[in-house]
């Protein structure tokens, strides 16, 4: 049995990029968090041809709002609260137009390191081919490093795809939409977040058993330190196809 040490990608970026949020920046995190869960269910619904009307959204996302902010212990005044539905609102109007509607999430993916750190990687949506889209609810493009450091750990779980950053940023008025194409990391940013990853793996990843680890694994060699000629090509296990 291989023991390898795991994380998740977003975990990995926030111990990188790591700030203390105030109390204000958990309540734009729990709306944030009520937006996506609540365009992953109109996105599902689409697929079923059943897309929710604007009064089904607004009632399925403020019991999602209700809950992030339950989670976090965070309370919201009834006009702040109002104007956050009427935000997620906004979104899901523009989420409708977006060309995202009715795709699904992919498997989460877990991309191997040396065999002995696997980061877990599972961008919000794809075509089922050779697409994979990450959405963000704020005004994203051009890419912040940490989330450039995402989408480049997501190109590493699915390498030959491209990659689509998707930008509905709720602030603006109107909420506009905003996307981009993202390249694949070339070997040497490759080698630089494939090392950053294996350390925040290293110190904080959860042990775990490879051979019961039930997703497919893209296999990468740890590179060497900064300086020496990265050999990054990912591999395949026999497990590791679109799912």
């Amino acid at each position: 049995m291989v023991a390898v040490r795991t994380i998740a990608v977003h975990d990995v970026v926030a111990a990188l990029y790591p700030r203390e949020p105030t109390e204000a920046d958990e309540i734009a995190m729990a709306i944030g968090r009520a937006i996506d869960e609540t365009l992953n269910h109109m996105s599902h619904r689409a697929r079923e041809r059943r897309t929710p009307g604007a009064v089904a959204v607004r009632t399925y996302g403020a019991a999602e709002l209700d809950r992030a902010l339950a989670e976090g212990a965070l309370e919201l005044a009834a006009a702040p609260r109002a104007a956050a539905l009427e935000e997620l609102g906004a979104v899901a109007e523009a989420f409708r137009r977006s060309g995202l509607l009715g795709l699904a999430r992919p498997r989460s993916r877990l991309i191997l390191i040396g065999e002995a750190y696997g980061i877990y990687a599972q961008p919000d949506y794809w075509n089922g081919r050779d697409r994979f889209y990450e959405m963000k609810s704020y005004r994203a493009i051009p890419p912040r490093p940490e989330v450039a450091l995402q989408v480049r750990l997501f190109h590493l779980a699915f390498p030959g795809f491209s990659g689509e950053l998707v930008a509905i940023d709720r602030h603006a008025r109107p909420v506009t939409v905003t996307t981009a194409t993202i390249a694949a990391p070339n070997p040497e940013e490759t080698a630089v977040a494939l090392r950053e990853a294996a350390r925040v793996a290293a110190a904080s990843g959860e042990e775990r058993v490879l051979e019961y680890i039930d997703v497919p694994v893209v296999r990468y060699p740890l590179p060497p330190p900064a300086g020496e000629a990265p050999d990054p090509g990912p591999s395949r296990s026999s497990g590791a196809h679109p799912a």
